[in-house]
């Protein structure tokens, strides 16, 4: 009899241990699965952070005030006045003229954005159309360093591209001087042509003492 009460209690210890054992290993699954889904609900939550990098554009170096006034006054005797790069510098550093310091001079020069063959052109048209000069007198007072200024191609370019009357250029240069210095008509002729004087062709010259009234 005791036997068997002794028997029955071991079934039941293991029966209480196996049941045991089982819940268990529920209680870790159910556990092992809460973690994974608190987990993905927290990766869910979590956003997404764009790194963004701000591109700065490189600051230009500020002008000082005289470099930037030199070039708008150079700007002003290209465009207005027609002059050789030359003569601009000179212009801008000297004490009879804008007086800037040569740093603020050069910074012009090398910022101005000019056609130097055309200001040559626009210079010569004047010399041919309001003093009545020959050709090889306004080339020669374009590169002159008392004149203009401009170099020997620059110049050159000028006159082989200047639209002038050189014959009734010398006309009324030769009106001038017969009537302002009642000249002969050989001293005009002389004066035309010579190397010191007008410097207009034999054939312009005689053109002019030919026609005057």
């Amino acid at each position: 009899m005791k036997r068997k009460i002794i028997f029955g209690v071991v079934i039941f210890v293991l029966l209480i241990t196996i049941i045991g054992a089982l819940g268990g290993e529920d209680t870790k699954a159910e556990s092992s699965d809460v973690a994974s889904v608190e987990q993905t609900n927290d990766e869910a939550k979590t956003p997404e952070v764009e790194k963004t990098e701000e591109v700065k554009e490189p600051e230009k170096p500020k002008v000082p005030r005289e470099y930037a006034a030199a070039l708008r006054k150079a700007e002003t005797y290209s465009e207005s006045m027609a002059m050789s790069k030359k003569a601009i510098h000179d212009q801008l550093t000297s004490e009879y003229g804008e007086n800037f310091p040569e740093e603020a001079a050069q910074y012009a020069m090398d910022n101005l954005e000019a056609d130097w063959n055309d200001n040559a052109l626009r210079k010569a048209a004047t010399y041919s159309d309001s003093m009545h000069m020959s050709k090889i007198g306004v080339y020669d007072q374009l590169i002159s360093e008392y004149g203009e200024q401009f170099t020997e191609e620059q110049a050159q370019y000028a006159v082989d591209n200047l639209e002038a009357n050189y014959k009734e250029n010398a006309l009324k240069k030769a009106e001038s001087y017969a009537n302002n210095m009642d000249m002969s008509n050989s001293a005009i002729y002389d004066q035309l042509i010579s190397e010191y004087g007008e410097k207009f062709t034999k054939e312009e010259a005689q053109y002019a003492v030919d026609n005057l009234k």
